[in-house]
């Protein structure tokens, strides 16, 4: 009995463990199987079972087909059967991805975001009135807001002013107008109290965990 023993550092090493042991032997036996019209079947099946051991994923499009390429890919690209999607090759899968490219519109004041220029591009494409002063007011407190966070400071207005005119290209000017943004307090108020209650909870937490230790240790009778 000793010596039928088998441990997974003597066995193949599986190309997909995640679906185990069981499911490599399935497929070795798929491939060594020389009828076709039954090693279809073998292959149909074990797709079946493959799906069955990832039900959260059946909801996506792209499920079937994913299935059966890692079918291949277990097989170790020998198996012959008709698939009703592309066989992959082990020279796609070996291609090396193309780098991603990552958005730079304005490098130099990065802690704004990206979202902040998509909303000064959608401000400058409206028309002049009431809705577009409010859009752009909005815009430059929401300016300031990520300048304090990056920054933890006071911030002049100006200095959003400024910001917001270079970044649309001087077709937003708030220079020269009257109006006052929110101030730093306000603005980071909901950040304050946020972290006096996470505070206050982790307080509440360890005294109590205090007292279950205290009541623990007392000696019952």
């Amino acid at each position: 009995m000793i010596d039928n023993i088998e441990y997974n550092t003597e066995r193949p090493k599986l190309i997909i463990p995640e679906y185990g042991r069981h499911i490599q032997k399935m497929v070795d036996q798929a491939v060594a199987t020389e009828d076709r019209e039954k090693r279809n079947k073998l292959a149909k099946s074990i797709i079946a079972v493959m799906g069955n051991l990832n039900p959260h994923l059946r909801d996506i499009p792209d499920f079937q087909p994913m299935l059966w390429d890692q079918l291949f890919i277990i097989s170790d690209f020998k198996l012959d059967v008709d698939s009703p999607y592309p066989i992959p090759t082990r020279e796609e899968l070996s291609e090396r991805p193309e780098p991603l490219e990552y958005p730079q519109n304005f490098p130099r004041y990065r802690f704004y975001g990206n979202n902040i220029k998509r909303m000064i591009d959608v401000a400058v494409s409206w028309e002049e009135g009431d809705k577009k002063e409010g859009l752009v007011l909005t815009i430059a407190n929401h300016m300031k807001k990520c300048f304090l966070n990056w920054n933890k400071d006071t911030v002049e207005d100006d200095v959003i002013f400024n910001h917001l005119y270079e970044l649309s290209d001087g077709k937003l000017n708030l220079k020269n107008s009257n109006e006052d943004l929110s101030d730093a307090s306000n603005l980071l108020k909901v950040k304050k109290r946020y972290t006096s209650n996470s505070n206050s909870s982790n307080k509440k937490n360890y005294k109590n965990s205090n007292n279950n230790n205290r009541n623990s240790n007392r000696k019952r009778y």
